[in-house]
């Protein structure tokens, strides 16, 4: 019997938990994050919230922020809509209590490995993982070990330049907000059912995520790019547009042998946090 894992989401909402245990996930459940509270608060209750699955007598923490974070001390440098969670020594708080490794990273980092681990990823040495949400966030796997890069800031494409703003802006739920004033689930609704404005909204999105992934071409010319985040269920409504962009990367032959796949994981976010402990004699940081 494998030993149990526990992973953690962190965000700016919600904070989602879950246990590994031979290789499934169970005991999902989640709790609103006090986001306006003090670093104290906070920190109590993830602490708290965590003391609810101690009868799993789990081996280990793995957690996944939206934000940047010093991998091997653990300190979460900040994170995204929480004032007061700057600079926190997550990983010395929460091992002096529960006195097991905890391992911390970035949340799209956690999704590559994650899809690697767990998921469709798992057939390939190198890939990239791209959620997209809310925001953009990109993870990077060579050689089958996760790289983080320094406070665990490689991947972010999406802060890349990209025509006026960035290529988040384009990419990412922030595009249908600013350019069609809707969220693209309830736009995915209208396109499937015939809505022209709609459909061609998921078709300039496609042009803008296909600069995106040739960007990432270009960079690290990897086996496999992985789809994630809630946008990745419209899939087919801007899969076209986005292949047509490709058709314009340079190398065909690296394009001819690229998979672009959609993850399959409902739960990437607490995969991809137990993944840090799974798999933490692979990590790859600098």
């Amino acid at each position: 019997m494998q030993k149990a894992i526990l992973g953690l989401d962190i965000g700016g909402t919600g904070i989602k938990g879950g246990v590994l245990v031979n290789g499934h996930l169970e005991d999902i459940r989640s709790i609103p994050t006090p986001a306006q509270e003090s670093k104290e608060f906070i920190l109590k209750t993830i602490s708290d919230f965590i003391k609810t699955y101690e009868h799993y007598d789990f081996v280990g923490i793995g957690i996944g922020i939206p934000g940047l974070v010093d991998t091997r001390e653990g300190v979460v440098l900040g994170l995204a809509n929480i004032p007061s969670f700057q600079h926190v020594e997550l990983k010395k708080y929460l091992t002096e209590i529960f006195q097991k490794p905890v391992f911390i990273n970035n949340d799209a980092n956690c999704f590559a490995i994650g899809v690697h681990k767990y998921g469709v990823g798992r057939p390939f040495k190198n890939l990239v993982g791209i959620t997209l949400g809310t925001g953009t966030g990109g993870g990077i796997v060579i050689n089958g070990h996760l790289y983080s890069g320094v406070f665990s800031a490689a991947g972010e494409w999406c802060s890349a330049p990209y025509l006026d703003h960035n290529f988040e802006y384009y990419c990412s739920g922030k595009f249908f907000q600013n350019f069609y004033n809707n969220k693209p689930k309830a736009l995915a609704k209208k396109a499937m059912a015939g809505d022209p404005e709609a459909q061609k909204a998921f078709e300039e999105f496609g042009h803008h995520l296909g600069e995106l992934l040739k960007m990432i071409l270009y960079s690290l010319a990897p086996e496999a790019i992985i789809l994630g985040g809630s946008i990745r269920k419209s899939f087919p409504l801007f899969k076209n547009s986005l292949y047509k962009t490709l058709q314009t990367f340079a190398y065909p032959n690296v394009l001819e042998d690229l998979k672009i796949l959609i993850s399959e994981l409902d739960e990437t976010a607490i995969h991809g946090a137990v993944a840090l402990v799974d798999v933490e004699e692979d990590m790859v940081t600098i």
